[in-house]
């Protein structure tokens, strides 16, 4: 009595074979010989009894047992390969993690730190979306975010990540920064503002600064386009201390007078509160609360 062993390799060769009509093409799919899938196809007609293909000079064509044990084995092995294909998809989707965050988080903080958890955890894929509209954590969307808040979202977990804090920065060739000495002296200046919710007038309230007209000549949706417009020299911004060291570690911009004020949000990790997380997801989770501020 044969085994599977003996029937697999040589129907694979014939099921190759036979939709090639070729045994040259079969075997440069299966990175075989010529004679070696030749040999095969003997040991499936002699195990078979019945002759699959005709040989003649111009080549091989199919008997009519062949034809129909090739229909039958080329149904078997695309199933296979579809299953097949399946579990490597399942494989893959256990070990992706999907993110939603911050642009500027992302710019300045994440990416730099991410080659660490890429050395702890080479198997982890990762794929990170920074649209900046809330993204609804559904089947198939993303397994965590990273927000920016106070820590109170329905329906989600949030672990505290890091808190923040703003302070004023600009570009060292700023018209009219040698002239700044004391924070009263940085409302004559034009200023650069985004969308957070502290900006330029809850900073000089905390500086003691009352009565200044504020030129917030631009605006800009993303943190980090208003401190790329800083470095350009459009205005100081008030600057997010976890997102502008980059900034000031390079000297594209420099810290000016004036208090460090502590922010009313902080950064968190959020989940879907009735999901638990999956091992890839939770690793990553892991690795970021023990990352430093």
């Amino acid at each position: 009595m044969t085994s599977r062993s003996d029937w697999l390799p040589a129907l694979a060769a014939f099921e190759s074979a036979a939709r090639h009509q070729n045994f040259a093409h079969a075997a440069e799919e299966l990175h075989l010989t010529a004679s070696a899938v030749s040999h095969h196809v003997r040991r499936l007609e002699s195990l078979l009894g019945v002759a699959l293909f005709q040989r003649h000079a111009r080549g091989v064509s199919l008997t009519i047992e062949g034809r129909q044990l090739a229909d039958t084995a080329s149904s078997a092995m695309s199933a296979l390969d579809d299953v097949l294909r399946g579990l490597s998809a399942a494989r893959d989707e256990h070990d992706l993690v999907r993110i939603t965050t911050l642009h500027s988080l992302t710019y300045t903080w994440l990416l730099p730190r991410l080659p660490r958890f890429a050395a702890a955890h080479p198997h982890i894929r990762l794929h990170v979306d920074t649209e900046v509209a809330l993204t609804r954590f559904d089947d198939g969307g993303p397994d965590l975010g990273i927000r920016h808040g106070e820590g109170h979202w329905p329906g989600l977990t949030a672990l505290h990540l890091m808190d923040d804090a703003l302070f004023p920065v600009a570009a060292p060739a700023l018209p009219g920064l040698q002239d700044v000495h004391e924070a009263a002296d940085i409302a004559r200046l034009p200023l650069v503002s985004d969308l957070s919710r502290q900006g330029w007038q809850d900073w000089f309230r905390a500086a003691g600064v009352r009565g200044a007209r504020l030129d917030e000549r631009y605006s800009f949706s993303d943190t980090t386009d208003a401190l790329k417009a800083a470095v350009h020299g459009l205005g100081a911004a008030l600057a997010r201390e976890q997102i502008t060291t980059p900034y000031l570690a390079d000297g594209r911009l420099v810290r000016l007078p004036g208090p460090t004020m502590p922010a009313r949000f902080g950064y968190y990790v959020v989940y879907p509160a009735h999901r638990r997380l999956r091992p890839a997801a939770r690793a990553f989770v892991d690795w970021l609360l023990k990352e430093p501020g």
